[in-house]
């Protein structure tokens, strides 16, 4: 299949570039595709390598007892394995799921959005095109008008407006398919490296960046459609006749307004993939969470110690009064937080007295005590 040329003989088309860019990066992609990983590709003995480890580090894992035989520990290695088989060996399952998907899927999804029959990008190329056009034919009769004028004219001004206009649509549409290309081109290897807890780092990074620049035709879409429609106006006043100063300058803003919509659409996108975590979750959450039940366990065994000490042998024995409530909820409460780790000393407290020693003083202030006592890795610290 023979791809068409960017640039034609005729000028630049923003929507021949893009078709080009289009068909030119499917052919890359599926020749890049078997030079690493087809029949006699550059990376099929490393990939055999590299499945042949991760079996055998997770038979290692089994053996030594740190990974358990069952579904959810062997479920996910199996499902991670399976898919890496199927996207970097099979050229159709890569085409059809990842390829199509991060090609073909924000394009589709713009034109469903836009009312728009076939490929978004494609139609609001063609309708850039005619813009492009207008306004270069728009400065070359006022460049004709105007003579042997000095200083800057409204031809000038037409001219930066229209290589603007241009400049800020092809940086940002033509080039991000580039690089989506070459990023889906080299796709295979980073897919291998997520079966590998050390390469899984550059698997997310390259999953992140390939949806990232999927993302930006989407944006530079949509948001361009609004951009079109105020600069539309504009361009069929061109038509009228002699073009004044005024209305040449602000076909130059309304083109670099243009031109900044399309770089905020990579910003955009950029924003939305930033924080987006695959492989690795915050550990932060967790490791807290596991020191507060560790200091709840703390507290909740000096209770139960401070409750069965011989100190308070004497006055246990002495009544089974009902306890403090509050000191019951309380240990109760801790209870529950620390998984039953307090259960056994409930009933401690339920029959505990009110008074200890004849001098007056509660169970609850005794806890009350307990619980303002520093905890062991505290008085290290002071």
């Amino acid at each position: 299949m023979t791809c068409p040329a960017i640039a034609s003989p005729s000028g630049l088309s923003i929507a021949d570039s893009l078709r080009a860019v289009d068909c030119l990066s499917a052919q890359a992609t599926a020749s890049a595709f078997s030079r690493l990983f087809g029949t006699h590709g550059a990376l099929t003995a490393a990939l055999t390598i590299a499945l042949t480890l991760y079996v055998g580090f997770l038979a290692l894992g089994l053996l030594s007892g740190r990974l358990t035989i069952g579904l959810g520990t062997l479920g996910p290695r199996f499902v991670v394995l399976g898919l890496v088989l199927t996207f970097a060996t099979s050229w159709a399952a890569y085409q059809t799921v990842v390829w199509s998907a991060l090609t073909a899927g924000p394009d589709e999804l713009a034109g469903a959005m836009l009312g728009i029959k076939g490929s978004a990008s494609h139609a609001f190329a063609g309708r850039l095109d005619d813009i492009f056009t207008a306004i270069s034919e728009a400065a070359e009769r006022a460049r004709a008008a105007q003579g042997d004028a000095k200083g800057t004219t409204p031809a000038d001004l037409l001219t930066w407006a229209a290589l603007i206009f241009l400049l800020g649509t092809v940086g940002v549409l033509v080039t991000s398919r580039i690089v989506l290309a070459a990023l889906l081109a080299a796709g295979p290897v980073f897919v291998v490296l997520a079966l590998f807890r050390g390469g899984r780092g550059l698997a997310e990074g390259w999953l992140k960046a390939t949806v990232l620049f999927a993302l930006v035709p989407l944006f530079a879409v949509l948001i361009g459609v609004g951009a079109v429609g105020v600069l539309g106006p504009m361009v069929t006043a061109l038509d009228t006749g002699d073009i004044p100063m005024a209305q040449a300058v602000t076909v130059l803003m309304a083109a670099i307004i243009h031109a900044a919509l399309m770089g905020l659409s990579l910003k955009v996108a950029g924003h939305i993939t930033g924080q987006w975590r695959i492989f690795s979750p915050d550990a932060a959450a967790p490791r807290q969470a596991s020191q507060s039940f560790a200091q709840t366990a703390y507290h909740a065994r000096s209770q139960a110690q401070s409750f069965a000490s011989p100190r308070a042998g004497t006055a246990l024995g002495a009544a089974h009064t009902q306890a403090d409530e509050r000191v019951r909820d309380m240990v109760m409460a801790i209870g529950h937080r620390t998984g039953g780790a307090a259960s056994s000393s409930i009933t401690t407290i339920t029959n505990a007295t009110t008074p200890v020693g004849g001098q007056g003083t509660s169970r609850a202030a005794q806890v009350g005590r307990s619980l303002r006592r520093p905890a062991p890795w505290q008085e290290t610290r002071s």
